[in-house]
């Protein structure tokens, strides 16, 4: 812990009011559905997180209340409560209720802070129905109460402590939020990872709605038990986790790696412990070093001779997981979600950074050295024989942009804002679906047989699969380095499959292909999964479609009792009029968006369920069974 440094009124600056923030709250929290209800405890929990990285705190309480309201507290220095020059205020008071107003803005408060939109409490206090502050601080207990954002009872000392620190307690408002109800494993998986990047810090989180639910994360470790943990259900293919810790100009780099036996590569990148998903100047840096500095010791060391070409990115990154975390100063965000990191500066720290991890471990490690070399070159010959196959294919006039797949039937219009592809399980489904679509802006692709499990497989060997390289073609925007998602044909890809224990397996063999290799579609939007009913409910003239088992019984009983009852086995069971009314009419259908909520979870569950570890996937289907729908035994 730093020796305590003064932290008061005189270090807070005001930039702006909070009034907007009740009218337009997803500007400020991004949603107000179920993530942005969690995004408010983590902008509470980031103003705690800043007195950690600033030396002042190392423990952190998060409690889910039996009314779903939230309670925080730390023993960091406790929320300034001496009056504020210009406001006349208790500091505490300002901070609550006005936008900007911190330690964060060059007022001297923190040098380095989290938080993604840097909005914290007030934001948190004006869309919450009642909050309530307690300061521990002086030797005297503060108390502070809002509602909505406007203060109902001034601050007051309310009793004597001998600790530090601040307790937040704040619920929601249930006119803003879609729901109110937190999730523990949501807040659990967040919470787990501030811990990781935070190393030493002890972060607990309690569910009081249910008995003895409690888990503490402390990681002395830091990252390097954060990669330990990414690789739990991949095989590593050397002990050892690589790290290196450098300070360049203010500017704190962490980097953790290790490979394994797979084939995809896994890098997570952080910003101020911001999961920056969509990369930037810190990533760029530490790859551009990575494939520079392996490729100097294997030229060294002779694996790679003097004819031949040098290794490139996507070699040495194959298998390969790693943390990149960076703390500075003034963190500037970019892209489509604000994950990117811009600061132009950081590409070469974490270059530099990196080089000095990889030139003491190549050097001090033969043997890892080795196994690394052999990786990559094991990678360069994989991915020679899938580019011989790609051009070969090209030759035969499969990929060259004109020639779409036979099985393929498209849409006449060439909007791709406006136009979807159905990929179809199955040749009698994709009869039906070709028969029963909307010509205009619905293409058909049929699949037969289940797709090849990309998380057992090579590039090489994926491109020789049929299927894929017909997903591929009618996309339309390539693979890998020759990725353009701006060439991409349609923007609504909807996976179709039948609603059984055979099609959810479909559907993640695809969704594990789109996720290690076409993400960019993910994230972009563009990947959904069509909802076909279970049922079809007759009585007269009246007929109803039912989606859920759940559902079944009342819908019968709705129904007056006496009607037919038909339970749909496939798709290929629906006839063209029923496949287009049911699944595929745009106004009635159902489509479930994917998205990637939390990177880290989604890789984890993929190596799961599609990964050469048995033991894994027999527990995770042990525990989640319970949760499952609509499954045929």
């Amino acid at each position: 812990m730093s020796e305590n440094t003064e932290y008061n009124a005189s270090q807070i600056q005001v930039l702006e009011g909070l009034t907007p923030v009740r009218k337009r709250p997803g500007m400020y929290i991004g949603t107000t559905s179920e993530s942005g209800l969690h995004h408010l405890v983590y902008e509470i929990v980031d103003n705690s997180i800043d007195e950690a990285l600033a030396g002042y705190c190392d423990s952190i309480e998060v409690t889910i209340r039996k009314d779903n309201s939230i309670k925080v507290v730390d023993n960091g220095r406790g929320i300034p409560v001496d009056i504020h020059e210009k406001s006349k205020k208790p500091a505490v008071e300002i901070i609550h209720t006005t936008l900007h107003a911190g330690g964060k803005f060059g007022g001297g408060g923190y040098k380095v802070s989290g938080g993604l939109h840097g909005v914290g409490a007030s934001v948190v206090n004006a869309l919450s129905n009642s909050f309530i502050v307690e300061v521990h601080k002086n030797g005297n207990i503060y108390r502070i109460e809002f509602e909505k954002g406007i203060k109902t009872k001034d601050l007051e000392i309310v009793g004597k402590t001998d600790r530090t620190g601040t307790t937040t307690i704040f619920k929601p408002d249930d006119t803003i939020f879609e729901t109110l109800i937190f999730k523990f494993d949501i807040l659990k998986n967040r919470l787990r990872e501030l811990a990781f990047l935070n190393k030493g810090i002890k972060i607990i989180i309690n569910d009081e709605r249910e008995e003895n639910l409690q888990e503490l994360f402390h990681y002395e470790g830091g990252i390097k038990e954060f990669v330990k943990y990414l690789n739990r259900n991949r095989t590593a293919i050397h002990d050892e986790i690589l790290y290196y810790e450098g300070i360049i100009d203010n500017t704190v780099v962490e980097i953790a790696m290790q490979y394994t036996s797979g084939y995809s590569n896994n890098l997570f990148t952080f910003a101020n412990n911001i999961n920056t998903h969509e990369g930037g100047t810190h990533l760029s840096g530490f790859r551009s070093a990575l494939t520079r500095n392996i490729n100097d010791y294997a030229r060294k060391m002779n694996f790679l001779k003097e004819k031949e070409e040098n290794f490139i990115g996507e070699d040495v990154r194959e298998g390969l997981t790693g943390v990149i975390s960076v703390k500075l100063e003034e963190p500037q965000f970019e892209g489509q979600t604000k994950t990117k990191l811009g600061n132009s500066e950081i590409r070469g720290i974490v270059d530099t950074v990196t080089s000095n991890l990889l030139k003491e471990i190549l050097e001090e490690n033969p043997v890892v050295a080795k196994i690394i070399i052999e990786k990559c070159l094991n990678a360069e010959k994989a991915r020679r024989a899938a580019k011989n196959a790609r051009e070969l294919t090209r030759r035969k006039g499969l990929l060259d942009g004109l020639t779409l797949p036979g099985k393929l039937s498209d849409c006449s219009s060439k909007d791709p804002s406006e136009s979807e592809l159905y990929i179809v399980e199955g040749d009698s489904a994709g009869g039906s679906a070709k028969q029963g679509r909307d010509r205009k802006i619905q293409a058909i692709l049929p699949l037969r047989g289940k797709i090849l499990n990309v998380e057992k497989a090579n590039f090489a060997r994926i491109f020789k699969s049929d299927s894929i390289r017909q997903m591929i073609t009618a996309f339309g925007c390539g693979i890998g380095d020759e990725s353009d998602i701006e060439k991409l044909r349609y923007h609504k890809i909807i996976i179709m499959t039948d609603a059984d224990v055979d099609g959810a397996h479909i559907a993640t063999l695809l969704l594990t292909f789109f996720y290690r290799y076409m993400r960019e579609l993910i994230e972009n939007g563009n990947i959904y999964i069509a909802q076909p009913p279970l049922y079809k409910l007759q009585s007269g003239k009246n007929i109803q479609y039912i989606y859920k088992d759940a559902e079944l019984e009342d819908k019968i009983k709705e129904m007056g009792g006496e009607c037919s009852q038909q339970r749909y086995k496939g798709l290929g069971e629906m006839n063209p009029e029923q496949l287009w009314e049911t699944t595929m009419n745009p106004e009635h259908r159902i489509l479930k968006q994917v998205n990637i909520e939390n990177a880290i979870e989604s890789d984890n569950i993929f190596t799961i369920l599609m990964g050469e570890k048995v033991e894994p996937r027999r527990k995770f289907i042990e525990e989640n069974a319970k949760y499952a729908e609509n499954i045929d035994i």
